[in-house]
């Protein structure tokens, strides 16, 4: 391929999408970029403070719990105060603990500031997702989710091979640095970007009262997609759970695992935007099914692995399915959504992976001490099955992608993106901009 068409390729890759979004992308880099306790928690209470590897597993389970509280209550907190209201009080939230966790000396209190963390940083994903979909434009989101994943794979490379040189001179270091990191985050998103919640006009107030957490629950289709989606988050999380374990067991070292598991963000961050230039407008139900199996084979073959090219090898499957599904299911989370829910129907979907972060660590450790490595394998190439059935089954007669149509701007307001006309009152609401970065 020539130069002008890789650049030609490039340009169509990142047109079209408003300003709002690329400040919402940039926040999303900054904050990986600062990502150093999730990824040196374990070493940090091991290697540095002396404790068990009990406890440190105690740890790392309070902080994905308070992931779980969290996703329900942000969502919430997404459609009644804003998006914006709710990225600031998470990310500041974030930063605090996060700083106040690297002084922390006693056993309880690093035991109870963790969860405290788990809870703060998780909080902004749903009103992060929301906001997108509500800037982008319908045909355009697929895209826009593939680019702000592109940039969470791409800040936690980076942000993981400087924490390690980090951690060698000062572990205090890396928590102060991911606190003003996550800061800046609040700083641009306080800047940077107005609020963007739809509003309702009166008439559509009356006729669409708003969505509360029960009817999440109880809508079966989208609650079929969650279900599927902690499936899917139980496979692609033993890549960092599962996959060390098995390869440390079979006598491979850290550094082997840490080449071998390289692949999986040096593929993301090459691959991630070309791939999704192919597949954003083909049938979501293929791709999803596809992706299931892939992510279910892929990590099924690593039974078979006895070298570093073959568990490199297994990695190139189930990345290419993670790059597939990922924005593709984030593209039906927001189809499958209420506009004046997304908040909630967010958290929910947050929430999937959340729980799977809990429980990947038990189902491995359970199966490979119990029943050995191999037993694990196999079940992931049964979930990867049973997943893809799932989306199969789910998206027969979905209804096709809602139409769009433009909107008429209250006064005062920037003018919006196309919502969808199809399952809300979406003619009778407008995206409000306000706040401080009203003029963006």
């Amino acid at each position: 391929m020539s130069v002008a068409s890789l650049r030609r390729a490039a340009r169509e890759s990142v047109a079209g999408l408003p300003r709002e979004f690329w400040w919402l992308w940039t926040s999303t880099l900054v904050n990986r970029l600062g990502a150093f306790v999730a990824t040196f928690m374990a070493l940090y209470l091991t290697l540095d403070r002396g404790y068990s590897a009990s406890f440190a597993g105690l740890v790392a389970a309070l902080h994905g719990l308070g992931a779980v509280i969290s996703s329900l209550v942000a969502g919430v907190m997404t459609d009644r105060l804003g998006r914006r209201p709710t990225m600031m009080i998470a990310q500041t939230s974030t930063a605090f603990s996060v700083a106040l966790l690297g002084f922390m000396e006693h056993p309880a209190a690093i035991a109870g500031v963790a969860l405290l963390v788990g809870m703060a940083s998780n909080a902004s994903r749903p009103a992060v997702q929301a906001m997108m979909a509500d800037i982008v434009r319908p045909q355009d989101r697929v895209r826009a989710f593939a680019l702000n994943y592109w940039a969470i794979n791409l800040g936690f490379g980076i942000s993981a091979a400087g924490a390690g040189f980090i951690a060698q001179y000062s572990y205090l270091a890396g928590f102060l640095g991911e606190a003003a990191l996550t800061l800046a985050c609040a700083v641009i998103v306080f800047v940077k970007l107005p609020e963007s919640r739809p509003q309702k006009t009166a008439g559509a107030a009356a006729k669409e009262p708003d969505v509360r957490l029960g009817e999440v629950l109880r809508d079966g289709r989208y609650m079929g997609v969650v279900g599927l989606s902690f499936l899917i988050s139980l496979i692609f999380t033993q890549g960092s759970v599962g996959l060390p374990v098995a390869m440390g067991s079979a006598g491979f070292s850290p550094a082997d695992y840490g080449l071998v598991i390289a692949v999986n963000g040096v593929l993301i961050v090459a691959l991630q935007i070309p791939v999704t230039r192919f597949i954003e407008h083909r049938d979501p139900q293929r791709l999803l099914v596809v992706s299931a199996l892939l992510a279910g084979y892929g990590f099924g073959l690593t039974a078979f692995a006895d070298s570093l090219a073959v568990y490199a090898l297994t990695v190139c499957v189930w990345t290419l399915a993670e790059i597939v599904n990922s924005p593709t299911q984030m593209g039906l989370v927001v189809r499958l959504s209420p506009v004046h829910g997304r908040g909630r129907y967010q958290g929910v979907y947050t929430m999937s992976w959340a729980v799977a972060s809990l429980i990947a660590p038990l189902m491995a450790g359970g199966m490979i001490d119990r029943l050995g490595a191999g037993w694990l394998w196999g079940s992931t190439a049964v979930l990867g099955s049973v997943a893809g059935l799932g989306y199969w089954l789910l998206m027969r007669n979905l209804p096709p992608s809602p139409a769009s149509e433009p909107v008429v701007c209250e006064p005062g307001t920037v003018e919006p993106v196309a919502v969808e006309t199809a399952g809300t009152a979406a003619a009778d609401e407008a995206p409000v901009r306000t706040g401080a970065a009203s003029g963006v």
